[in-house]
Formats: structure tokens, sequence, C-alpha cells
């Protein structure tokens, strides 16, 4: 099995049901194809680098997956016709990091730090 960290970009206008719903429909194509998806992060509204498609945010929405490649080609297959998405991107990687969330906000993970200190 391959590990693969998978993820899109949706359109800025994109309500929190619809993110929900290209969610639900994506892992759904990984499980229809012998996949599995091990963490979906939601990373919220970010600001693009430049214009996409008159867009100047996005939704990132991240997938780590456990699957062969034929799993990529027929996610890629779907996003590349899906007119709410700008972009997807997957990354082939050896081991997946699942304790660290990037795109948290500095006070809850600050606040995420100091119960693991006061706990331990």
């Amino acid at each position: 099995m391959n590990l693969y960290e998978h993820t899109i970009i949706a359109r800025q206008d994109t309500s929190p049901s619809e993110l929900k719903q290209l969610i639900e429909k994506y892992s759904k194509i990984v499980e229809k194809n012998a996949g599995e998806i091990v963490k979906t992060e939601n990373w919220g509204l970010l600001n693009l680098s430049y214009l996409i498609r008159k867009n100047k945010k996005g939704s990132y929405i991240h997938f780590k997956i456990k699957g062969e490649g034929k799993v990529v080609e027929e996610l890629e297959k779907n996003e590349a016709i899906d007119k709410k998405l700008l972009r997807y991107f997957t990354v082939k990687v050896k081991n997946f990091d699942l304790d660290t969330n990037y795109f948290t906000k500095k006070d809850e993970s600050e606040k995420f730090e100091k119960k693991e200190r006061t706990s331990n």
C-alpha cells in the first residue's frame, strides 16, 4: 500500500455544507477503489498566492490516504471535472505525520500544548 497526501482547494464561495459533501464524495471514491482515508483535515479559508479563476481565497481540505495508484487516478479524474474545485494536488509520502496540525490557529495550539503539559 502506498501513502498519499492529497489536498483540494474549493472555491471561496463554497458553503460549509457543500464542503462536507465534497469530503464525503471524495472519501467514497477512495473507499470504492480499495483505499483508506487515514485522516481528513479542513484547513479552512486561506489566501491564494495568485488569482485562480477570479478567486483570491480558497477552502483547503487535506486527505491522508492509503491505497494504490488507481485511487489517485480516479480521484484526480473526478476532480478535474468538478466546477467547485480550483486546484488539487497529490504527493506520495513514506509515512504520515498524524500528530502535527499545521493550520490550527496559534491560540488553539497553545491551549492544546498547555493541556498536554498539565496532564503529564
